[in-house]
């Protein structure tokens, strides 16, 4: 379960801990200030909750006026959806409008390797760049072909996991 907290800019108020949106607006309703009057904006911060959930939450841009719609996704969102949004948002320059219904519908792709040398090997290996006749197989500069890939493809660490992916 994610938890969040609901930091007043107040400073003269205490903020709240919530776990979903109602409870974020049952405690904000009854939220006021030392001297009694509403406090009616908030920093809302990640405080626990899986560590692709954080992440998520940073490529949001979580705030007061997303974070119904953050909490939905945290909760609905399989794994695979957060990382495409966290890569296409966080990564690519998309904005939240194009990828918020579908994650999955922006064309990435997405490698879980170690390297960009493994993704080389995984690609010859593939038949990517042609059939290699056996006997030129031990020619291969895995190296160079990993620089070239560099121009096309990037990385990141979503969750503790290295990714490699290429936005399309």
């Amino acid at each position: 379960m994610t938890q969040l907290f609901a930091q007043p800019y107040d400073i003269s108020a205490t903020g709240f801990y919530f776990e979903d949106y109602e409870e974020y607006q049952a405690k904000a309703a009854k939220a006021v200030n030392d001297y009694g009057d509403p406090v009616e904006e908030f920093e809302i911060q990640f405080i626990d909750g899986e560590d692709i959930d954080c992440d998520l939450a940073k490529a949001w841009g979580l705030s007061q006026a997303n974070a119904e719609a953050f909490l939905e996704a945290a909760d609905n969102w399989n794994e695979r959806q957060k990382i495409h949004y966290i890569i296409a948002v966080g990564e690519c320059g998309y904005n939240h409008e194009e990828v918020a219904d579908d994650p999955e519908d922006i064309d990435i792709i997405i490698y879980r390797l170690r390297s960009m040398r493994e993704l080389a090997e995984e690609m010859v290996e593939e038949g990517i760049f042609g059939e290699i006749p056996a006997h030129l197989e031990n020619y291969i500069d895995y190296e160079r072909i990993a620089r070239d890939l560099e121009m096309e493809y990037s990385s990141t660490t979503i969750a503790g996991e290295f990714l490699l992916y290429q936005c399309m």
